[in-house]
């Protein structure tokens, strides 16, 4: 699977309409097997992933399953979530099945295994036509509010990562050598959502984020391995450093 090409094909079904049948029991099989794959971003983070029918959740958007993610509350478990999640994200872009980060929707169980119910992804079957076709027509940060120092091929890339209410929450910083990446808060901006559950989200679309940057590197012949992960902060800051991605070639 070419997760590269994948960004530019995935999009938010934020309602689904239109669906294309039923997502098969061998579909739904793969799917299981895929998630069995997954990477996560932190070994050390137990998690649980079930797939349930949409109507055994709050979630109302016409999907026909939903995807619940579970974890252990301990360290970077959101970015992780975030990282494991959007790689089933692109799988189901290239199995054609529609997808939606959920987050305010409640499971039908708040707590699996000893691990407490964290986001969900809505699914349904769409039409490949539904898909995106022009990325760039996205509504996105442009580049140099998200990106400082010397673009790569990538940079424009890169900031089409799927974020809740579209908050965009990251800056990488290129010191020639590496990639600092930093969770951003901009002072007194506050959105639709209540201040605690933007910073609930955007650690969760750190995660996500970071795994597109991981992708991108690859496809330019970077290396990944020497990548550096730290804690995030406990309380509200404006810049937190998550991740230093050293400039090495393969």
């Amino acid at each position: 699977m070419n997760y590269y090409e994948l960004i530019f094909k995935r999009k938010s079904f934020h309602l689904f309409r239109g669906t294309e049948g039923k997502i098969s029991e061998a579909e739904l099989q793969q799917l299981e097997d895929f998630i069995s794959t997954v990477k996560p971003l932190d070994n050390e983070i137990k998690t649980k992933i079930r797939i349930v029918k949409e109507n055994e959740t709050t979630c109302k958007r016409g999907a026909e399953y939903c995807i619940e993610f579970y974890s252990e509350n301990k360290g970077n478990y959101l970015r992780n979530i975030g990282y494991i999640g959007e790689q089933i994200d692109l799988y189901l872009a290239e199995k054609n099945i529609g997808a939606l980060w959920f987050g305010i929707g409640k499971p039908d169980k708040t707590e699996v295994e000893g691990l407490n119910h964290v986001i969900m992804i809505a699914i349904a079957k769409m039409p490949e036509t539904s898909f995106r076709k022009d990325m760039f027509k996205s509504k996105r940060k442009p580049l140099e509010e998200i990106w400082k120092g010397a673009v790569l091929p990538f940079s424009n890339i890169v900031r089409f990562a799927p974020s809740a209410c579209n908050t965009q929450p990251w800056i990488v910083e290129n010191t020639g050598s590496e990639l600092e990446i930093y969770r951003y808060k901009k002072p007194g901006k506050r959105g639709i959502m209540p201040a605690e559950k933007v910073r609930f989200y955007n650690r969760i679309d750190m995660g996500i984020f970071m795994f597109f940057l991981e992708v991108c590197l690859e496809h330019e012949g970077y290396a990944v391995n020497g990548s550096q992960i730290f804690e995030d902060e406990p309380d509200e800051v404006e810049k937190v450093l998550a991740a230093k991605y050293i400039l090495e070639k393969n």
